[in-house]
């Protein structure tokens, strides 16, 4: 059961975990998210600052941001407290 139509924090961290898994350009985050320019920043900023996702260069200028091991081990935590509380209704 949501609690409101809005996402909280944590679901769009869990969101964009998810998108970068196997590596994802910022505007595919942003899109596949359905977030602002300035929010991905943040988020993003956020996520990098804490070791949960890395800037990987993989062309010029292409940029792709990868999902870390500490990343993927929040992304399963999010997800078990998730199913606990049994918000998974969406």
């Amino acid at each position: 059961m949501k609690m409101n139509n809005r996402r909280s924090n944590i679901e769009i961290i869990a969101d964009m975990l998810k998108v970068g898994e196997n590596g994802a350009g910022k505007t595919e985050i942003m899109y596949s998210v359905n977030m602002s320019y300035s929010q991905i920043q943040k988020y993003l900023g956020f996520l990098m600052s804490r070791g949960f996702i890395n800037k990987v260069k993989v062309g010029n200028p292409a940029v792709t941001y990868q999902v870390t091991d500490l990343g993927l081990k929040l992304l399963k935590s999010i997800d078990s407290v998730t199913e606990m509380l049994g918000w998974l209704d969406k």
